[in-house]
């Protein structure tokens, strides 16, 4: 049967004036929709017909002002007239245009209109543009021809008669259209006094119909509970209500009251049953049985097992103490732990659980005629002193009620303290019985250490023979200690004496670094400017002559660069930068660095990179780039023809080591650089990872070069965290590959490295100048500033050059004398104060570093500091380029700072800079 819907009073009334206001919005619907097509036409009449005559106005007013444009420039000749006439003329046509488009619903006007377009045409072309042609060519008997038949006016009579037949028709269409208008008003009222009338009709009945119902449902109600009232306490009557609204509600609610009163009764009588009928008992197994007998009994349950805690070494362990139902001992588990199971948990989380979606797999509750699956099952923990001391479990062949719960619930409030009492009783006689078994242990327990103490007096003895033992040794071992510490403060002298080598050895470096950059200044800088041949001077043999020098020098700045690295390399003093390095770009910087070379030998360069690469990983990116570099250009050093073969992939998780998972990284990259090559023999893979060493001494001679590459790369992977691994077969090629962790959490503390030290660093963080592909440095130069010309900036620049080698001096003065700039020179610091307190100001400084007298360091502080010219440029330039000497050289007063041996093109670009700063 069909839920009868429910329509209250609330609803009856509310729906009354939904209807009333219905009708109302209705009538407001009608009324709008009617007021708003009035609006509509009023608007229409008043926007389009106001704009009709405007526009035609506007026409009419060009027209004007051509024809008066028109015969002040024929009368005067003074172009001024024009500027009215051109303006109306390419105005009237949009005006005409936009009238138009106003009357498209309205054809007979817009006929009108295109005879008076043709007219203005006609008078344009007959009678406008023709006399104004012939005053421009200045005819004026071609004009008074013209104005004696002056074709002209008839075309302007024939326009106005025009214009104000079709004003009239448009007057006309507005009279017509404010009639209508009129009447459709008068409509409009009638309709709104039959709406008001029929919106009071119906508001009338609704009220009449729903008072009717709400009285007739009121006195069935008081009648219902009149004969509840006479029944004398007997409360099984209920209240019956047919209407589905609050009056009904009021009866439900009187009737759920009267089954509450009932089941509190039921529910009370039965506690007390409960209560009284465990008193008296003093085993905990008796009193579980008879628990689950009553409640059994009380709720209809068909199955149940009582488990009392008991402790044990595992922890709280609940044993079962009683069953119901029970058939050959199989209802429920023998023991649990707290927390096992769902009735583990129960107890566990102190709660009761009730479960009525009993799985198939539960135990089946049998009777005589088989076995039937139970629909409900109830887990209840009992507590004492917020503390689970049992729990029960119930299974129902039907759900059971919240009454039903509620009951066992109550009940088991109190059997709490009932079960504690019982268990204290029985524990009081347990502890009574094996305290009489304890004396006796204890009598038989003090003959027992008597003999004890006697065996311990002998061992007493035994124990101080081999204190003494012990003390000898001791002694042995005090001498032995002395004799490690004097070993170790010899390995502590010999480590001493091994800082002092390297410190130097670094001297040495730093030393051998300056004698060698010094001359091969001069050598570049000269060679350099030869090369360029400005004057032509020089023949094709000579220029050729100069660059095998110039090319010769930076091969031995590349050598020294090498050396030094590998130096730095094996004492351990090399910096580390760990920062970002965009993965994606490395592919297009290889491109771009080596794909000239491809070409000019002839070889395919490839390209492969993998998905999976991640495109930020962290490393130190300069001799990231430097190992690459150095591998890339040996495999086109040692390859003919063929190909070389770039691939970069991220190493699978299943290929990592053991030794590569200890790396605390984000990810491990593989970078292989394959080639066609000559090949490497398997003997000689370990040798050529080598310094100065390479295959065979033919290779050398073929090939040439130093054989530090591969040492360097091998080194600045290890300090990268990865190594590089050969795999190579001679006249088929080599593998390089390169196997590299992302440090995204760092790869040294250097705080905590010892710099007491002063070591030996090429100055890598400068511009040096562009190095040839077979080196590993490969500087990128300083992008210049927008700047004016040469010309501008160095003509006529006073530049004092500070150095002590007559062939730096030479080289340098020769190069800026062909910029235009003056140039004075000093041996030395004190020489160069002298020639700034005696001379004119000076525009810029190139001073050297190490001079004899006073160097370079104190010479700039007297600049600053005894002449106070602090914006003086002053440039220093060194070639014992030691680690700190750029910040040494900024703190001692100097502008900017460059390292020897010099690129003549990063020179001007750093004097540029700062002559016009």
């Amino acid at each position: 049967m069909e839920k009868k819907m429910r329509f209250g009073i609330k609803s009856k009334i509310i729906i009354g004036y939904l209807i009333v206001i219905v009708c109302l919005f209705i009538a407001f619907i009608v009324l709008n929709s009617q007021i708003s097509s009035l609006q509509k036409e009023r608007n229409f009449i008043i926007d389009h017909d106001i704009e009709v005559h405007d526009l035609t106005n506007r026409i009419e007013k060009h027209l004007l002002d051509m024809e008066t444009g028109q015969r002040g420039y024929i009368i005067t000749g003074e172009a001024s007239y024009l500027e009215p006439y051109n303006s109306a003329a390419s105005s009237w046509e949009k005006d005409y245009n936009a009238l138009y488009q106003l009357l498209n619903n309205n054809p007979n006007q817009q006929e009108k209109l295109e005879k008076i377009k043709g007219s203005i045409q006609d008078w344009i072309e007959a009678a406008g543009e023709p006399t104004i042609a012939l005053k421009k060519e200045n005819n004026t008997k071609e004009l008074q021809q013209f104005f004696e038949k002056d074709p002209g006016r008839q075309y302007m009579d024939d326009i106005r008669s025009q214009f104000t037949s079709f004003r009239n028709v448009e007057k006309k269409s507005t009279e017509t259209r404010a009639t209508e208008l009129d009447e459709k008003n008068q409509k409009i009222k009638i309709g709104l006094y039959g709406l008001l009338l029929l919106v009071t009709l119906i508001s009338l009945a609704i009220a009449i119909v729903l008072s009717n119902s709400i009285v007739n449902t009121i006195k069935e109600v008081t009648q219902t509970i009149k004969r509840i009232t006479a029944s004398k306490g007997e409360l099984k009557g209920r209240i019956k209500v047919r209407s589905n609204d609050e009056i009904k509600d009021l009866g439900i609610a009187t009737n759920a009251l009267l089954e509450n009163i009932e089941e509190r009764n039921w529910l009370q009588t039965n506690i007390a049953h409960a209560v009284t009928m465990y008193q008296g008992i003093a085993s905990v197994d008796k009193l579980a049985e008879k628990f689950l007998f009553t409640v059994s009994e009380m709720t209809g349950a068909s199955f149940g097992a009582f488990y009392v805690r008991e402790e044990n070494d595992k922890g709280d362990l609940f044993v079962k103490q009683a069953a119901f139902a029970d058939r050959k001992g199989d209802a429920g588990r023998e023991s649990f732990l707290i927390g096992e199971g769902l009735i583990g948990q129960a107890a566990l989380e102190k709660r009761t659980l009730v479960i009525n979606d009993v799985p198939d797999t539960y135990q089946l509750i049998a009777s005589g005629l088989g076995d039937v699956k139970p629909k409900s099952i109830f887990i209840v923990p009992v507590l004492f002193e917020d503390e689970v001391i049992a729990v029960i479990e119930l299974a129902s062949l039907h759900e059971l009620t919240v009454l039903e719960q509620e009951l066992i619930s109550q009940v088991i409030e109190t059997f709490g303290l009932t079960i504690n009492g019982v268990i204290r009783r029985m524990e009081i006689a347990r502890l009574l019985k094996e305290s009489q078994a304890m004396t006796e242990e204890l009598q038989a327990q003090s003959e027992e250490l008597q003999t004890q103490s006697e065996e311990l007096q002998m061992q007493s003895e035994e124990l101080r023979m081999i204190n003494e033992q012990l003390e000898e040794r001791t002694k042995d071992a005090e001498e032995k200690s002395f004799e490690l510490e004097a070993a170790k403060e010899d390995l502590e002298e010999k480590a001493h004496q091994l800082e002092l080598n390297s410190q130097y050895k670094s001297e040495f470096l730093a030393n051998m670094s300056h004698e060698l950059r010094t001359p091969l200044n001069s050598i570049l800088i000269l060679s350099e400017m030869l090369e360029e041949n400005a004057a032509k001077t020089l023949s094709e043999d000579e220029e050729e002559y100069a660059r095998i020098i110039h090319s010769s020098g930076k091969d031995l700045l590349a050598l020294i660069n090498d050396i030094l690295d590998l130096s730095k390399v094996e004492s351990g003093k090399l910096d580390v930068l760990l920062a970002e390095m965009n993965m994606s770009e490395l592919p297009d910087q290889i491109e771009r660095n080596f794909s000239h070379v491809a070409e000019q030998k002839k070889v395919q360069l490839k390209i492969n990179k993998a998905q999976d690469v991640p495109n930020i990983i962290h490393t130190d990116e300069k001799r990231f780039q430097q190992i690459v570099k150095n591998l890339l250009s040996n495999a086109f050093k040692f390859t003919e023809s063929g190909s070389v073969t770039v691939s970069i992939q991220r190493v699978a998780d299943h290929r990592l080591t053991t030794a590569m998972r200890t790396v605390d990284t984000d990810c491990w990259l593989e970078i292989a650089v394959a080639d066609t090559g000559i090949g490497i023999p398997k003997e000689k893979h370990q040798l050529i990872f080598e310094a100065f060493q390479q295959a065979d001494g033919a290779t050398v001679r073929k090939y040439g070069g130093t054989g530090l590459g591969l040492s360097i790369c091998s080194e600045f992977a290890k300090l990268l965290g990865g190594w590089i691994s050969l795999s190579s077969e001679v006249g088929k090629g080599s593998t390089f590959t390169l196997y590299l962790p992302s440090l995204s959490n760092g790869l040294v503390d250097y705080e905590k490295v010892n710099f007491a030290y002063e070591e030996v660093a090429v100055s890598i963080e400068e511009a040096e100048p562009e190095a040839e592909i077979t080196e590993i440095d490969h500087p990128v130069q300083p992008v210049e500033p927008s700047l004016p010309d040469d010309e501008n900036v160095f003509q006529d620049k006073r530049v004092l050059i500070v150095d002590d080698d007559q062939r730096n001096i030479f080289a340098l003065k020769t190069a800026l004398a062909k910029q235009g700039m003056t140039i004075m020179t000093a041996h030395n610091g004190i020489e160069c104060l002298e020639m700034m307190k005696n001379s004119e100001p000076f525009d810029l400084i190139l001073m050297d570093i190490m001079m004899p007298q006073m160097d370079g360091y104190e010479a700039m502080q007297k600049i600053r500091g005894e002449l106070k010219l602090v914006d003086l440029p002053i440039i220093a330039l060194t070639a014992k380029a030691m680690k700190n000497d750029r910040e040494k050289c900024l703190e001692a007063g100097a502008s900017d700072y460059i390292s020897k041996p010099l690129d003549l093109n990063q020179l001007f670009s750093v004097m540029r800079v700062w002559l016009v700063n």
